[in-house]
């Protein structure tokens, strides 16, 4: 199975070696046919504290490098 790569923006950069990323997904409505925007924040392992708050990153699935991080950052 192939990992899932998503886009966002880092909200936060206070932990070290984590980076706070919300991703914001839009989807059609089934029944009101209206546009829906949806936002979920993950934690991503950032190894070299090179992203900070406003930055738009890509991260990918990893295995878990902690109790909350299952993600990396893979690139700006």
């Amino acid at each position: 199975m192939p990992k899932r790569i998503l886009q966002g923006t880092v909200t936060s950069d206070a932990n070290d070696q984590t980076v706070t990323v919300l991703v914001e997904r839009r989807f059609r409505h089934p029944v009101l046919k209206k546009t829906v925007r949806k936002s979920k924040k993950y934690r991503a392992h950032d190894p070299k504290n090179a992203f900070k708050v406003g930055d738009t990153v890509r991260i990918i699935e990893c295995a878990p490098k902690s109790k909350t991080k299952r993600w990396e950052v893979l690139e700006a």
